[in-house]
């Protein structure tokens, strides 16, 4: 049998056995080795590090050679060489440990590599019998590197729209690009690193190294500013931090706008900004305004050839930023309408107004060719419309109610600008797709508008509708902060009276203690069999945006059924519904789309465990925004994704407010067995940073 061993084993220096006739390593392959992370590569495609690098390679050892479960160990040598500022060639030899096939293999060069000089390497593989080729050999490649040991100088920044204080102390403004020009003395520079305070930050490539680079930079808010930049070389070493400081102003005013409040009769349109737009006798002053808007007046189209407004002129220059706003509201949504455009050659510069697509009529603005549309246009019911070409992106955008909706369109503007138009659009034969229903504060911004302002020209002032702070009850009723209809106690519901003593039994056994109320003085306490208590009627219009707010404590550790705590019924079923669900331990808003039994509900929730009558109870808030068809509800200030849901059509609801239950079938039920505090109603949506202010004695500050 040992004469029958041709492939005898021999032992080498790591006790590993190798058989007779073994295989030479595969020769190195360049797409594996690297220079400190980088790919190998020589001439002009030389990598530059920021320190002697740490070379690699993954060296293969042919498993043929190998018996079963024998492994295949290989040692890596490496070799680097340059030449000396006398001329004289030097190099560096290692070999690394030995380590199994397919691994990769380092060395760290060592510290007397030269700075700022083309530094070249290869390696091969050594099983301890072979050794293979050096991975330069043959349709191999040489590996270079170059060390920089110096950062590069700091960058200058400039801009011709932003200067610095010393020269311009405040500058236009929001919603006017600037441009920044970043430039580094240093040739070797292949990036620069910014940051705004309060962003945008990136990083941007100059076209070839050591070019400067300009980015643009769009202001989004008023105030001081500035601009942090560090440029890298292509070694990725960092130069110090260059600091460039500027003011912004506020946005620039519209360069046109009619209020079109102008009084019943008028015949013209007075100009806040710009020239009067005189009106066809198809068009009626004094019409109603949006609620908690500073709109005051409207004007009625009645979608006529004599339902327009013009100033004949031209407002807009299409080939540079714009914006076009207005409140619209129309009689229907079954055909295009136009609310503002500007002639051009043989059709509109711009439209801004609905359109009817076969997935159904949205609002929309179309410039050069684009159109972005979005948002659900309602008969009968106020949008405000924003407009926007942004000429340094190229990119048309539309707001609906202060939020961007579609996505935002390519254009190229075409056509020289001719007079601006409310209520209808330029067509091959004359005007067409003429406006019917009301529109009010037409603007025409030169700039952009930024989102910011697209919320604050969109903004309706929530209005106050009731606060119940259920401190006091006289003939059955506690009254309303302001003098309104008071909430009208049912049976079972009490108003709970703090004492004031905060003595407790155990240390004093002849005091009585009661418990502090949740707001205030005093709460309404509910004993969940019958306890409620109701408004003279409809608190809110559950048809328009609305806000509720209350302070709730349940009583109870794990209630037995879900209970209500705040309800307002329509003729069929609740127009929504706020409750506590024991089943998954939610608090909910639920709100369904028609005046139906068993209608379709739309239902959000948070998960909340029940108080078992201690604790300072839950601030609950629910919103409803009919410009954007969407609820949230608020648990103690704070909404998610989970808590928010979309409902296409609010409807009106007439039935009263209710504290304390709702409707079950034909009749009240899910009576709550808790405290309640702080009622508060709104018409319109609060927003996130206003709902943090319900739930105590006094109404929030809605600026």
């Amino acid at each position: 049998m040992v004469g029958g061993c041709a492939a005898a084993l021999l032992a080498i220096a790591s006790g590993t056995a190798y058989a007779a006739g073994n295989l030479p390593p595969k020769q190195p392959l360049v797409q594996d080795l690297q220079s400190q992370s980088k790919a190998c590569a020589t001439g002009d495609a030389t990598p530059y590090v920021s320190a002697p690098p740490r070379l690699s390679a993954l060296l293969y050892d042919p498993e043929e050679d190998n018996q079963p479960s024998e492994s295949s160990p290989v040692q890596g040598e490496f070799e680097a060489w340059w030449t000396d500022p006398a001329g004289a060639e030097q190099r560096r030899t290692y070999t690394t440990s030995t380590l199994v096939s397919g691994t990769r293999f380092y060395w760290t060069m060592p510290d007397d590599t030269p700075a700022n000089t083309v530094v070249s390497w290869h390696v091969r593989a050594n099983d301890g019998q072979a050794k293979s080729a050096w991975s330069d050999e043959g349709d191999g490649s040489v590996c270079s590197f170059v060390y920089d040991d110096a950062n590069p100088e700091k960058a200058v920044i400039s801009s011709p729209e932003y200067p610095q204080p010393e020269d311009v102390f405040w500058v236009d403004g929001v919603g006017v690009y600037g441009h920044f020009t970043m430039d580094s003395p240093s040739d070797d520079v292949v990036s620069y690193r910014y940051e705004f305070l309060g962003g945008p930050y990136g990083t941007v490539s100059p076209e070839r190294p050591g070019a400067a680079v300009t980015i643009p930079y769009l202001p989004l808010t008023s105030g001081p500013k500035d601009l942090t930049v560090h440029a890298i070389d292509r070694s990725g070493r960092s130069s110090a931090e260059s600091r460039y400081n500027f003011n912004v102003k506020s946005g620039r005013p519209p360069v046109a706008r009619w209020k079109l409040d102008d009084p019943a009769g008028s015949r013209t349109a007075s100009a806040e900004t710009g020239a009067p737009a005189r009106a066809g006798t198809g068009v009626t002053f004094g019409g109603p305004a949006p609620s908690g808007t500073g709109t005051t007046a409207t004007v009625r189209l009645d979608g006529s050839g004599h339902g327009f407004l013009t100033p004949d002129v031209a407002v807009a220059d299409t080939g540079k930023s714009f914006a076009v706003s207005a409140w619209a509201r129309p009689a229907a949504t079954s055909r295009t309408m136009t609310v503002a455009s500007q002639d051009a050659d043989v059709r509109p510069g711009f439209t801004l107004g609905l359109r009817t697509p076969d997935s159904g009529p949205a609002w929309s603005f179309t410039i050069g060719g684009a159109t972005v549309s979005g948002g659900a246009p309602e008969t009968g019911e106020w949008a405000h419309l924003v407009g926007l070409y942004d000429a340094e992106t190229g990119r048309a955008h539309l707001y609906v109610n202060g939020h961007e909706v579609g996505s935002p369109a390519e254009a190229t503007p075409a056509g020289a600008p001719g007079a601006f138009q409310i209520g209808r659009a330029q067509g091959a034969t004359g005007y067409r797709d003429r406006w019917q229903g009301d529109i009010g504060d037409v603007q025409v911004h030169d700039r952009v508008v930024v989102p910011g302002e697209a919320a604050g020209l969109a903004r309706r002032k929530p209005e106050s509708r009731g606060h119940w702070s259920l401190e006091t009850e006289a003939d059955g009723a506690s009254p309303e902060q302001s003098g309104g209809a008071p909430l009208r106690l049912g049976g079972g519901a009490s108003i709970y009276r703090d004492s004031g003593n905060g003595c407790l039994p155990e240390m004093d056994p002849d005091c009585t203690y009661g418990p502090p109320a949740l707001v205030g003085e005093g709460h309404l306490h509910l004993d969940g069999a019958s306890g409620h208590a109701t408004a003279d009627g409809p608190v809110v219009d559950t048809g328009d945006s609305f806000t509720l707010g209350v302070v709730v404590r349940l009583a109870d550790s794990e209630p037995a059924h879900p209970m209500t705590v705040l309800s307002q019924a329509g003729e069929h079923t609740d127009a929504f519904k706020v409750r506590y669900e024991p089943s998954t331990h939610t608090w909910q808003l639920v709100m369904p789309e028609k005046d139906e039994a068993g209608a379709h509900e739309a239902v959000v929730s948070q998960i909340e465990g029940a108080d078992g009558g201690e604790g300072p109870g839950h601030r609950l808030a629910v919103t409803y925004d009919d410009g954007t068809d969407t609820i949230r509800l608020y648990l103690d200030g704070q909404t998610n994704a989970e808590a928010t849901a979309s409902l296409p059509d609010g409807w009106h609801s007439t039935g009263a407010l209710q504290i304390g239950r709702g409707q079950v079938g034909d009749g009240w039920g899910e009576y709550l067995h808790g405290d309640v505090d702080e009622v508060q109603a709104f018409s319109g949506a609060l927003r996130d940073t206003d709902v943090p202010g319900l739930g105590w004695e006094t109404d929030p500050c809605l600026c």
